[in-house]
């Protein structure tokens, strides 16, 4: 027994669920419920229904390319049953999962951590505007935190201007700046 993928939305289908479609061309389509086998009729795509596995990795919500990925390919050869050999794939089965789960949440921390960055600039900006309103101890904070920054911005742009460099060349009798 196999556990298929669901055609569109990359779910487990396991044997005796979902509905498969075979075409005319004899492709055939499994489905692990209803929902996604309307959808497919309907003909919609499955990188734009946020739900389905297509529009998270298309978003980069998910990872896409990852070694332990090629795991989960089919192989269509069947081989004699050995223990041995059945023994050693169960545990380098469980060592993948490890290692995946452990990538996944990696992935996840650092895309999650990005939009905490993006939210906490947006409210730093928010009180840099309006720290002359605020009141108490949070004034004072908001000030020392707005002297901090016009100072690391007078760093930076000492940096930029260190760094371009005019160089003059002679082509032909005449002067061009050039600047790197």
């Amino acid at each position: 027994m196999r556990i298929e993928k669901c055609w569109f939305c990359s779910s487990n289908v396991y044997p005796g669920h979902g509905i498969m479609f075979v075409r005319n061309d004899c492709k055939m389509f499994r489905f692990c419920r209803t929902k996604c086998h309307k959808h497919f009729k309907m003909k919609h795509n499955p990188r734009k229904m946020k739900w389905t596995k297509a529009y998270r990795r298309a978003a980069g919500k998910e990872l896409q390319l990852d070694s332990t990925f090629n795991f989960e390919k089919k192989r269509l050869t069947p081989t004699r049953y050995n223990r041995n050999l059945m023994v050693k794939t169960i545990r380098a089965m469980q060592i993948v999962n490890r290692i995946r789960e452990v990538r996944k949440e990696r992935f996840n921390k650092q895309r999650l951590a990005v939009q905490i960055r993006k939210r906490q600039t947006s409210a730093q900006k928010e009180v840099l505007k309006n720290a002359k309103l605020l009141e108490g101890p949070s004034k004072t904070e908001a000030l020392t935190y707005e002297r901090e920054i016009a100072a690391a911005t007078k760093v930076k742009s000492k940096a930029k201007v260190k760094s371009k460099v005019q160089v003059i060349t002679k082509t032909g009798g005449g002067e061009m700046d050039v600047e790197d």
